[in-house]
């Protein structure tokens, strides 16, 4: 190997050094899982959402009964006494049949705009304190607004966190 290769690669190896001590990394394990009760999804997800990642969850049909799994993943947390975050993408959300008892283990933050969902997302994620943070896309018809950088920046933020961060959509948007 000529000398200026070794010289070249020393100074990456320098370098991923000194911006792995700059920017240290909390790596959450990736057998860090959040049991939803759903045992169809449990099943899925090989034993639960992931902590520190993205879940996607796509279904093109209409009704494909996301109102049916986030009632069930409330009375989930409910049960196991944690706080979800359900950041509804157009204010679709029907809390009647939930009942205020396990309401009160909800954060609702209610938006009317693509680039909303984006923002209370990012604000919740470097937040750090709900186990789940739910993002219902399903009725937002301006998810082409979305630019892609946002999706890697929310994987970026989830990673650090015991947070399980479950988007709902009618087709694929993160990488």
């Amino acid at each position: 190997m000529p000398f200026f290769e070794m010289a070249a690669s020393s100074k990456v190896v320098d370098l991923r050094n000194l911006l792995a001590k700059r920017f240290p990394h909390a790596f959450t394990p990736p057998a860090a899982r959040l049991d939803t009760g759903v045992s169809v999804l449990d099943q899925a997800t090989g034993g639960g959402l992931p902590k520190g990642a993205i879940t996607e969850l796509i279904s093109a049909h209409c009704s494909a009964g996301t109102a049916s799994l986030i009632n069930a993943l409330l009375q989930r947390a409910y049960h196991e006494r944690y706080f979800l975050a359900l950041i509804d993408g157009r204010d679709s959300f029907d809390p009647q049949p939930m009942g205020n008892i396990c309401l009160r283990h909800l954060l609702w933050i209610r938006c009317t705009q693509a680039i909303e969902v984006v923002k209370a997302a990012d604000l919740l994620l470097r937040d750090g304190n709900f186990p789940l943070v739910i993002l219902d896309l399903v009725l937002v018809p301006e998810l082409h607004k979305i630019p892609q950088t946002s999706w890697y920046r929310l994987q970026r933020l989830v990673e650090p966190w015991p947070t399980a961060l479950l988007i709902l959509a009618r087709h694929s948007m993160v990488s």
